[in-house]
């Protein structure tokens, strides 16, 4: 056996003699693929920019139009939280351009866009639209952190009135016609119910916890009846802010109507309270995205519940969170934090790391050939996506002369571990380059590999060097030849 080592970086290349593999030729090369360790922006993951955060001029106000945080690693979505009476100042007439103008900035960039309507807030009068109000739905006045008041804003509804949801019926039906199954969308906050759009009213109109549980199914079944493609989230304070425990009813309801979990709490307070729902969590992230947001971050350090930033990525890591809110100003929180960003970078959401392939350095046009792969997932949750590895075979002039997709084996299928501990999963895949077409002549050619759809449309960036632009990555070379 003869063995010619090359050093690619970060690949590693070896061309060695493997008995029976394939019928064309014994000679194949093999290489080890080493992380880049940059950051991806993938489907289903990703930092979430607060361009706003309630409050208009929260964090986005500051932004050029041009600016949708390239410069921030592993920024993937623009998280849109606006009261409803921003959205629909008078009933049945819509500013949809304060949602569609940052929305598409970011669009553009190949990026996506999140939601959350809220209809209760401590710094406004009516976060509702007060036509609601007028049109007689029935609320209350309150005091922030004290409760009800007789006539004073802020007003929040009675949030199961019927007027009220009635109202709410028709806004929801008329965003859903917009966003529902929109490619564009991550996903959209069940954000009706509660201070903030939170799932709590303990500061402001303290509904009685026996009217609440039954309130929120209402307000997660409006949401289901108008957005049935779209990833709805439900805050984790509806059980309550503080509450421990793995299983509750609300939660439970959730889950089996494919809302996933989103939690706001991360960070407000210094530890041993720095978060309360990690249990919670463990239902829901087999199955769907997992989002946090952390405290703003200005907030958090005065606190002192920041710390150096370590338990944001240890957050992440209990929660196997996919999401990860950006809640301050953006340069401010990354110039502060680039170290830790990076780390939490390498394990939010999925990471797709090809450990090793091997191929024939020659193959026969038409004829069938093997390839040798292992894959493992470095981050903290399953591919939701999914996605099939395909070989892409080039020209030098960068055309695609044989597109080649093994559908046997989904990248959703891939387990996840411990930091460096990530389970790796072999496969063969078997191929024919050129089989009664397209026509296909003898050479050299570049051969790439990516993982997309089934009919080889890359979709999902690995951390692989030597990238087309197109989320394909140069692996080395191949030679076709014509059958003797």
């Amino acid at each position: 056996m003869k063995h010619l080592v090359k050093h690619l970086a970060p690949l590693i290349l070896l061309t060695c003699v493997a008995a029976n593999v394939a019928p064309d030729t014994d000679e194949r090369t093999i290489i080890r693929p080493v992380d880049t360790g940059e950051a991806l922006i993938n489907p289903a993951m990703g930092w979430t920019m607060h361009f706003y955060s309630n409050i208009p001029a929260n964090y986005g106000s500051k932004l050029e139009p041009s600016d949708t945080l390239e410069w921030f690693p592993g920024c993937s979505t623009v998280y849109l939280r606006l009261p409803w009476a921003f959205v629909e100042p008078e009933e049945g007439k819509f500013n949809w351009a304060v949602l569609d103008t940052p929305a598409q900035r970011w669009i553009a960039k190949g990026k996506r866009v999140a939601f959350r309507i809220t209809c209760s807030e401590n710094w406004m009068r009516f976060a509702t639209p007060q036509w609601v109000k007028d049109a007689g739905a029935q609320g209350v006045f309150y005091e922030f952190g004290k409760g009800r008041k007789s006539s004073e804003p802020p007003w929040d509804p009675d949030f199961g009135d019927p007027v009220f949801l009635q109202k709410l019926d028709k806004f929801l039906a008329a965003m859903a016609a917009r966003y529902d199954g929109n490619p564009n969308v991550a996903f959209v906050d069940i954000g009706s119910y509660g201070l903030w759009g939170e799932g709590h009213t303990l500061m402001s109109s303290k509904v009685a916890e026996e009217k609440a549980e039954r309130i929120v199914r209402q307000h997660i079944d409006l949401h289901l009846k108008r957005f049935k493609k779209t990833l709805l989230c439900l805050n984790d304070d509806v059980i309550g802010p503080s509450r421990s425990g793995q299983r509750f009813p609300l939660t439970d309801y959730a889950l089996s109507r494919g809302v996933t979990l989103r939690d706001d709490s991360i960070l407000v307070q210094a530890p041993p309270r720095q978060w309360y729902h990690a249990e919670l969590a463990q239902a829901f992230w087999p199955k769907m995205p997992v989002v946090l947001e952390h405290e703003h971050y200005g907030s958090s350090k005065k606190r002192g519940a920041w710390g150096n930033g370590a338990m944001l990525l240890q957050a992440v890591e209990q929660y196997h969170a996919s999401y990860m809110s950006i809640h301050w100003w953006p340069r401010e929180e990354l110039e502060e934090n680039r170290e830790i960003i990076a780390q939490i970078n390498r394990r939010l959401g999925y990471r797709l790391q090809l450990r090793e392939i091997s191929w024939p350095q020659k193959v026969v046009i038409g004829k069938p050939f093997s390839i040798d792969s292992k894959w493992a997932n470095a981050g903290v949750a399953p591919c939701y996506p999914g996605g099939f590895m395909a070989l892409t075979v080039k020209d030098k002039q960068d055309g695609i002369v044989s597109a080649l997709v093994d559908e046997g084996f989904n990248m959703s299928e891939l387990a996840v571990g411990p930091p460096g501990q990530a389970p790796v999963s072999s496969r063969r895949s078997q191929f024919r380059i050129g089989a009664f077409g397209p026509a296909t002549n003898p050479g050299i050619y570049d051969l790439y590999v990516s993982i997309g759809s089934r009919d080889g449309t890359p979709e999902i960036a690995l951390p692989l060097p030597h990238g087309d632009n197109q989320r394909r990555y140069k692996i080395g070379t191949i030679t076709l030849a014509k059958e003797q």
